[in-house]
């Protein structure tokens, strides 16, 4: 075996084509350099390879055009002709020879006069090269261009050295030269330059590769020329994805790697006008890939797609994004029945354009989505189900468009229609009747709490992202926007909610539904006076402070009872949560909320009261207690705040309302607490309220131990509502802030007179239609407690010094008259008195005479007081006519 000593041979064949004028000794010369590139070539001596294509592309002398010879127009020849012959062979050594190609292109544009690919980027300088061009050197002659000049003067190629600071004028008898030299050039045609590109089809696997790889680098190194950028290798690119388009799906993945690559980098170029460029070139190429038919279980639309989806990502430039918007928007539209995968990456581009800063940008991308889900629906889902997921993903991106509402009004409405479509089966069933699916559920990326949602139906999960995307809408700083998601929520839940399963819907209420509700009352209505002025008026349930008007309170209390209902055979074992959190409206400090709570509740109640086992009812009237107490004990740590204020011993008639000595903090704390107070007396008579319509409308299937909680409630409220009346120090207070601040002052008389009313209400109502609990719970004793209790109280206002009464036990032989206060108060009190006698005259007569000792020194005392109300002595007198006339007789 001969050892070839490459080195010198190569230094030979590099001697010879330099020196030799003799055409016939270069001709085989430059044979040589091909049969050694052929062997090193085909033997996989990388080295040697490269050093020999190396050699030959200097040899062209292309980078120095204005010294160009026949021998080198020979080597370019040679060159072409190993490009097409050793193709296979040459790997890295591609970037020599298409440089060399790219070369021989610019210096033919340049002979024909052809403006450079500069003047089609925008610059001032540019634009005038655009105007006028490049005359045409062959015919006119010279011309003092830059980009002339530094090829005629034997520049280096590199564009980037190309500019206008180059020296010195060309002299004429070296353009005369540079022009023969460019006919010289003319031996190489444009087919000869394009079979190379061509004949690249015909490459094997490894070597398409990297010449693909290889003419990226060079188109790169074109583009990113500041001073003459040129397009030619980017044009080549295109062209060569299109001829190798018909390759195995392999191979082209592979190609379509590097070529994805690339379009990603350049086409976040700081040059906008080559990013421009680059984009409209990948579009026309996607075109290409449009018009072919995508294989099953293939994704190679999705693959070309996603240099799209990465520049419209990362792209900080406006233009950049308004033409990807409109290259997939024309793309899709003009070939909609061919997009298989290629959703993915359609959905991904609008949905970075939806959460885009640029309006027209945002608006752009709407238009296309609002016409794909109007007219071409059926397509999203025919190749690939889980492109519905990405196509609710965008949906409600579009709702959180900040931009204009009526974007994310329509979105709303378009995933109640796409939430249709899947209820309908629209996830479009392959020939062989199963869906297409995959076997894994879809999962929603932004929904941490999707594992609640795995059912054994893989379909139902593309329900999740739908479902937890409106769900969270409810929190949308826009009123018009919560309430919307809101409407279209609970209408798709109880539209479709057939079709879930008893996990699914466990999993849709503790993903879906809870987290609306997730009210943050229960912690933060305590606010300290120097966060509040007044009371707030809304309802806040989302931790991020969005509120909610009364009117969005009642409507999501009424639509959760609503559904409940719907479907309470199969979310029963949610009753407890749902009765908790209904509760949890309740104890709203705002009356809005409130209102909307009771209202859900007794309708709960009065719908599904007759299904409800006992410990259901108990969870309910627990639930309300629960409520209440959490209310009572948060209000009385708002009344605290007061204390700052000052007491009654600083305080006289004479300056009762001079606010001069009272600083901003005390005004502003007592501004906020007597708009708190007002809203409590309100709100405990709301709970009051429901929790006596749930005792009459349900009377009949409550037991002893429900009637004992209703009962609890009740005195709770009650005893709080007399312990506010009866402290004198807190009403001075509240008088004299009211006065200050010019506000009416707070019901308190009312509220113990309504509260005592109810509970006495009740438990005659158990006593007269109800022995059984009545006995078990001995409630003609709390009926008699609750009526000592009320008499004293009216005593205390309507005798003089009534307060001694308890303690002397000394009868008054004179009394004074009543104050005004005093007449006004035994005014609002005189019907409950009216109502405790008439309970008392209603009593058997044994329970009457049990009981007698126990309150008929308080009737005495009646006798002997001031009334107001002529009714009171009327009914009295019948007392003692009635039930103790026949017991002195006796």
């Amino acid at each position: 075996m001969v050892e070839v000593s490459w080195g010198p041979m190569l230094a030979a064949f590099s001697v010879t084509l330099d020196q030799s004028d003799d055409r016939l000794a270069a001709v085989e010369c430059l044979r040589g350099f091909r049969y050694a590139v052929h062997i090193t070539a085909v033997m996989g001596m990388q080295t040697q390879r490269d050093a020999f294509v190396t050699s030959m592309a200097k040899f062209t002398n292309l980078h120095c055009a204005g010294d160009m010879k026949q021998k080198n127009v020979d080597a370019v020849k040679a060159i072409i002709s190993i490009a097409i012959e050793d193709g296979n062979h040459l790997q890295d050594a591609w970037e020599h020879i298409l440089t060399c190609l790219s070369r021989i292109e610019h210096l033919q544009l340049l002979g024909e006069g052809a403006p450079s690919d500069a003047s089609y980027f925008s610059s001032s300088e540019t634009e005038e090269k655009k105007a006028l061009g490049f005359p045409n050197l062959k015919k006119k002659g010279a011309l003092q261009n830059p980009v002339v000049m530094a090829v005629v003067r034997g520049g280096s190629y590199d564009s980037s050295a190309i500019g206008p600071n180059i020296p010195g004028l060309v002299k004429q008898d070296q353009i005369n030269n540079f022009i023969a030299n460019l006919n010289l050039l003319d031996q190489i045609g444009s087919f000869q330059l394009n079979n190379v590109y061509a004949h690249s089809q015909r490459l094997k696997t490894e070597a398409i590769v990297a010449f693909v790889k290889a003419l990226c680098k060079v188109s790169m190194s074109e583009l990113q020329s500041p001073t003459d950028p040129r397009v030619f290798s980017l044009t080549k690119l295109v062209e060569i994805a299109h001829y190798n388009m018909n390759r195995i799906r392999l191979v082209w993945s592979r190609i379509w790697s590097i070529l994805s690559d690339f379009f990603v980098s350049v086409g976040l170029s700081e040059n906008l006008s080559v990013a421009i460029f680059v984009m409209d070139s990948l579009r026309q190429l996607s075109m290409k890939f449009l018009e072919r038919e995508e294989l099953a279980n293939y994704n190679f639309q999705n693959e070309f797609l996603r240099p799209f989806v990465i520049v419209m990502q990362k792209s900080s430039s406006a233009e950049i994004r308004e033409l990807i918007v409109r290259c997939i928007s024309q793309m899709v539209l003009s070939r909609v029945s061919n997009v298989k995968s290629g959703w993915k990456s359609v959905f991904k581009v609008f949905t970075t354009a939806a959460a885009d800063e640029r309006k027209n940008i945002v608006l752009l991308a709407f238009e296309t989505m609002e016409k794909i889900v109007r007219e071409y629906f059926s397509y999203i889902t025919e190749t690939e189900a889980t492109t519905f997921t990405d196509c609710v993903r965008c949906l409600i991106t579009f709702t959180n468009s900040k931009f204009t509402s009526d974007v994310s009004l329509n979105a709303i409405a378009f995933l109640r229609f796409c939430a249709l479509k899947l209820a309908e089966g629209g996830l479009v069933w392959n020939e062989k009747g199963r869906s297409s699916s995959p076997s894994t559920p879809v999962t929603d990326d932004h929904a941490p709490d999707t594992q609640n949602f795995m059912d054994a139906d893989e379909n139902i999960s593309y329900w999740v992202p739908l479902l937890t995307g409106l769900s969270k809408l409810t929190a949308d700083s826009r009123p018009a926007i919560r309430k919307s998601s809101l409407e279209v929520l609970f209408n798709i839940l109880k539209d479709h909610g057939h079709i879930f399963s008893r996990t699914f819907w466990i999993g849709v209420f503790s993903s879906v539904i809870y987290p609306i509700f997730n009210s943050v009352w229960g912690e933060n209505d305590l606010l300290s006076k120097d966060e509040h002025s007044s009371f707030p008026s809304t309802f806040s349930p989302h931790p991020s402070g969005v509120s909610w008007d009364a009117e969005t309170s009642a409507m999501a209390a009424q639509s959760l009872v609503d559904l409940f209902v719907s479907f309470f055979t199969v979310i029963r074992s949610q009753l407890s949560s749902v009765v908790s959190l209904l509760a949890s409206f309740i104890r709203s400090p705002a009356q809005g909320p409130t209102v909307a709570g009771v209202g859900a509740l007794l309708r709960l109640a009065d719908e599904l009261g007759g299904s409800f086992s006992k410990d259901e009812w108990k969870e309910i009237f627990l639930a309300v207690k629960e409520a209440a107490s959490l209310t009572l004990s948060s209000f009385m740590k708002t009344l605290r705040t007061m204390d700052d204020v000052p007491d009654e011993e600083t305080l006289s008639d004479q300056d009762f309302s001079n606010e001069d000595d009272v600083d901003e903090d005390s005004l502003q704390t007592m501004s906020y607490v007597v708009a708190r107070t007002k809203s409590h007396i309100t709100v405990q008579l709301q709970v009051v309220q429901v929790v006596t319509d749930l005792y009459q409308n349900n009377q009949q299937s409550l037991l002893a131990s429900h009637v004992t909680v209703i009962l609890e409630i009740l005195s709770s409220i009650s005893s709080h509502a007399h312990q506010l009346n009866s402290d004198l120090i807190l009403q001075k207070k509240m008088r004299r802030a009211c006065s200050i601040l010019e506000l009416s002052e707070p019901p308190m008389l009312h509220f113990e007179n309504d509260t005592h009313q109810n509970y006495l209400d009740i438990l005659q109502d158990l006593l007269t239609y109800n022995p059984g609990v009545s006995l078990e719970l001995n409630i003609e004793s709390q009926l008699i407690t609750v009526c000592v209790q009320l008499l004293k109280m009216y005593l205390k206002c309507t005798l003089f010094q009534g307060s001694e009464l308890e303690e002397t036990r000394q009868p008054k032989n004179w009394i004074l008259p009543m104050g005004a206060t005093s007449k006004e108060e035994a005014a609002a009190r005189s019907p409950l008195v009216v109502a405790v006698l008439k309970a008392l005259r209603e009593l058997k007569r044994d329970s009457f005479k049990r009981y007698a000792p126990t309150f008929f020194p308080l009737l005495v005392e009646l006798v002997r007081s001031e009334h107001s109300s002529s009714q009171v002595p009327q009914v009295l007198s019948t007392v003692f006519h009635t039930c103790m006339g026949p017991m002195m007789d006796e």
